[in-house]
């Protein structure tokens, strides 16, 4: 018998089905009743990390502490458990590949024929398995990207039936998602596209253990029995999971649902003890009840798809619930602001993200928006690029060097306040090769992040080329720019702030990417505090 069990994931009918929520939502119902329980999640894109896709593409590219660039979707499962994933916890085609070439050249197939079956396949299955063979877990839940039936997600599925085969009974099941559409002029739901996606499923030699769709309308018994009987599965298997008012409900509606009830009968494990969620539940409460709210504008290039700042947007929910507040975030496109735009865009809000991205497009609407809100004594938070535009907007417009600017936006710029790192300049392979993954910053004593954090020293995640440029150090400190976080290997400044300003902070790196519903980032949860003080002021004001 197998030590660790191992759930697979699979979808049908359409993409963005939610299969990432679903076995987070899975894996936290387990980890409730007190099971070890981790997520992976395999994409078949022959990528080789989503590093280098636009995030117009795929979304945000959400980053490990151990500096691996991976699918959003290793952001839910974090934000769902309050447990780190790792490299091992997202694969791609293209990391397949590469290893089975790297292989083949290293003649470790004695001269054999490579083939996909067996040996992408092979490959496929030893990494879906490195996690469940660490010891360190009771469940591997794995979620399989793509739909059923494209050509690329196919050596997935038959590594899947391999494995599944090999594992021996109630040792390994399958989760098939599908959609189960309304049709308005008819009237009603519709099962024949689940009960296709299950057919090819199975033409594929696997057989769905449990059935979860997704659906605009409540499924009726009629409709269950109909499922269970067309699509081979037990009546109490066919899950129904309806549109949710936020992703925090699906835990609580798969409960419900009896999804976890089913999985560990089918995987032969006591069910004896119910799922702890006061917690959760705690967070969900205040999250659907604040006793305020704000207005928060997030300003980006990337604005038009809101998944380019996922964990962002969730970060603002964690911190929001934790200030029993709700956080309304404006997008505003930074190749919108300008001289005539920034006050209309910027004077009615709380406070202003300035987000994270690469290139020149938008960064001028960036620096005119932290201006204005320098100047007016807004909230500020920037992140990554958000701090670099930050330092320049202070030494053009406090230091008066007018043509100060970052060498990733000008590279003859005179005053080069934001520069490329120097490990950075003899790289030119763009895949992977960034400053990436946890790095340790000393906090200065008495200053605003050293309140927030409560800590002297702190560890988060980077994603980044360039950084401030420490010959412009004193320059910047002594106009009033504090650098008030160091890595202390490297003297890399990490945080900036302005003492004299109610609240501005810019940071190097990604705080979005540790926070969760159990443990909400401190920087998110100040920066929506003074957001809230600054409304409460501004009232207080207007009222006088």
């Amino acid at each position: 018998m197998a030590d660790t069990k191992y759930i697979f994931v699979t979808g049908g009918v359409t993409s963005s089905l939610g299969k990432g929520i679903i076995a987070a939502s899975l894996a936290k119902l387990l980890q409730a009743r007190g099971y070890k329980t981790t997520i992976q999640k395999l994409d078949p894109y022959i990528n080789v990390d989503p590093g280098t896709l636009n995030p117009y593409e795929h979304g945000e590219c959400f980053v490990t502490d151990d500096g691996a660039e991976t699918d959003l979707d290793l952001g839910h499962y974090e934000r769902f458990l309050n447990v780190n994933t790792s490299q091992a916890n997202n694969v791609t085609t293209g990391r397949i590949y590469q290893s089975v070439i790297e292989k083949e050249r290293r003649g470790e197939f004695l001269g054999k024929t490579v083939q996909v079956v067996p040996h992408i396949t092979n490959e496929i299955k030893e990494r879906i398995q490195i996690l469940g063979k660490s010891g360190e877990y009771d469940i591997v839940i794995t979620e399989i990207g793509g739909t059923v039936g494209d050509i690329e997600s196919l050596p997935y599925i038959e590594a899947v039936r391999q494995l599944v085969w090999e594992l021996g009974e109630n040792n390994g099941i399958v989760i098939h998602l599908t959609l189960v559409p309304f049709l308005s002029a008819a009237g009603e739901l519709k099962t024949k596209p689940t009960q296709h996606s299950v057919k090819t499923l199975m033409e594929s030699g696997i057989k769905a253990d449990i059935l979860v769709c997704r659906t605009e309308h409540e499924l009726s018994e009629d409709l269950r029995d109909k499922l269970a009987l067309f699509c081979n599965v037990k009546r109490e298997a066919v899950i129904q999971s309806i549109d949710a008012s936020t992703i925090y409900d699906v835990p609580n509606m798969m409960y419900d649902e009896g999804l976890d009830t089913v999985t560990l009968k089918k995987l032969a494990l006591p069910d004896d003890t119910q799922p702890d969620l006061t917690q959760w539940n705690a967070f969900l409460s205040r999250h659907k009840n604040p006793k305020n709210e704000v207005r928060i504008g997030l300003v980006g290039k990337y604005v038009e798809l809101q998944d380019s700042y996922k964990s962002i947007l969730e970060s603002f929910i964690h911190a929001g619930a934790e200030n029993e507040v709700k956080v309304h975030v404006e997008f505003i496109h930074s190749e919108h602001i300008d001289e005539k735009t920034v006050t209309e865009n910027i004077a009615g809000l709380d406070g202003i993200l300035v987000a994270p991205g690469f290139g020149e497009r938008g960064v001028e609407g960036k620096i005119k928006a932290i201006q204005y809100v320098r100047e007016h004594n807004i909230p500020f938070l920037g992140i990554c690029l958000g701090m670099q535009m930050a330092v320049i907007e202070f030494a053009r417009n406090v230091l008066g060097l007018e043509h100060a600017n970052s060498t990733e936006m000008n590279s003859q710029t005179p005053h080069p306040v934001i520069d490329l790192m120097e490990e950075q300049k003899n790289i030119t392979h763009m895949g992977g090769t960034m400053r990436l993954g946890a790095w340790k910053c000393n906090l200065k004593e008495d200053s605003q992040v050293r309140k927030v954090y409560d800590s002297e020293q702190i560890s988060e995640r980077h994603r980044h080329r360039y950084e401030f440029n420490n010959q412009y150090k004193t320059q910047v400190e002594e106009a009033g720019m504090i650098c008030t976080g160091l890595n202390p290997d490297t003297g890399l400044v990490e945080i900036v702030e302005i003492p004299e300003h109610p609240w501005f902070v810019g940071v190097q790196y990604h705080p979005e990417y540790k926070s969760t519903v159990a443990s909400p980032h401190p920087l998110f949860v100040a920066f929506v505090k003074a957001s809230l003080q600054y409304k409460t002021n501004k009232t207080n004001a207007t009222l006088a």
